[in-house]
């Protein structure tokens, strides 16, 4: 074959070579899984390929993680490397309302590490913490908490979770209805050498500052000598789920009463005080005892809903605070957990 013989096609024929694009479902970007094959809490949440950013995927996705959360009520973000404070913050304000709770009013010891971002508890290592709901006690508390790894201990340490909606079916249906009919009364005791102060319980070292948060709050109070102050407040035992119409065991009964703690603590503490000068205790809402059976029944309800799993560095844990309790575990070595509570809603009750 001679060469003129050979037809070369113009490139006007041909027009322009182009590389064929592929688009990604931002769905195809993660997948769901159960973390536990006996429990449905909590769902993971992870990568389906390399290399995704969790917050440029959550800012297209608000919806979907309203619905996933919704739906799984716990959601363990996982291999999305969220490992420092600022990251933690920013998930956290992409995927509410962007309005963070500041902690006031406080039950355990925390540190801000960021802007409305704490230490999830400053307790003693070998001390474990009851599940329980944050701010049962409040009258406006956190739609969501989110709890963010940063350094998984070398040992322990897990945050326990267990789904109220089902503690709440575990419990007795009549003492269900007592706690429904009288409520929960918190009685705490600041300054007297064991426990918060009150300094540090509602952030300030103003007499009057406390007072008017307590007018605020449907909170009774009364100033003792030595600076001491007992704070008096009636909340609900069980809640509506403002999304859902679902009812949930949401209180601190278990978690304030003296019998829940550990025996030697307990002891030193009935040793010291009589029983109303406790730094926490809980009664019926109309100042009756909770009867000691009870008790123990509720904290068998939150035991037998108890759900563990191991910390990873750079896990993110976001609850639906309403439905799912939470604790911790003790631990061995260092450990870094931070928390952030949003989405604040109002009890309508009071």
């Amino acid at each position: 074959m001679k060469k003129e013989d050979v037809q070369i096609p113009s490139l006007k024929k041909l027009g322009y070579i182009t590389r064929k694009s592929f688009k990604i479902s931002q769905n195809s970007l993660i997948e769901t899984k159960q973390l536990l094959p006996e429990s449905t809490i909590p769902m993971v949440v992870e990568p389906a390929i390399s290399g995704v950013n969790l917050l440029e995927w959550a800012t297209s996705n608000k919806e979907v993680i309203e619905t996933l959360l919704l739906k799984h009520r716990a959601l363990l973000f996982r291999n999305f490397n969220i490992n420092t404070t600022v990251l933690f913050n920013e998930f956290v304000k992409l995927t509410s309302s962007g309005q963070l709770l500041e902690y006031r009013d406080r039950s355990s010891p925390r540190h801000e590490v960021g802007d409305k971002i704490y230490t999830s508890t400053d307790y003693p290592a070998e001390q474990s913490i009851f599940l329980h709901n944050e701010g049962t006690y409040w009258l406006t508390w956190p739609l969501k908490i989110y709890f963010g790894c940063l350094i998984a201990a070398q040992q322990g340490g897990e945050t326990p979770i267990a789904d109220c909606r089902n503690i709440f079916q575990r419990i007795h249906p009549k003492i269900r209805e007592k706690f429904i009919e009288k409520q929960v009364l918190y009685v705490r005791n600041y300054n007297d050498g064991f426990g918060l102060t009150w300094q540090t319980v509602f952030q300030t070292r103003d007499k009057a500052v406390v007072e008017e948060y307590c007018h605020r709050n449907a909170i009774k109070f009364e100033w003792k000598d030595g600076e001491r102050l007992q704070t008096r407040q009636v909340r609900q035992a069980v809640a509506k789920h403002p999304k859902t119409g679902e009812l949930v065991w949401f209180n601190h009964a278990t978690f304030f009463h003296v019998s829940t703690l550990e025996p030697t603590l307990r002891n030193a503490l009935l040793a010291e005080f009589r029983e109303e000068d406790l730094p926490n205790n809980t009664y019926y809402g109309d100042g009756s005892p909770i009867e000691p059976e009870v008790l123990e029944e509720l904290r068998t309800a939150y035991q037998q809903e108890m759900v563990l799993f191991t910390w990873q560095p750079g896990d993110l844990l976001m609850l639906d605070n309403m439905s799912v309790a939470h604790g911790r575990s003790p631990f061995v070595g260092q450990r870094k957990v931070v928390v952030g509570m949003a989405d604040p809603f109002t009890n309508p009750l009071f």
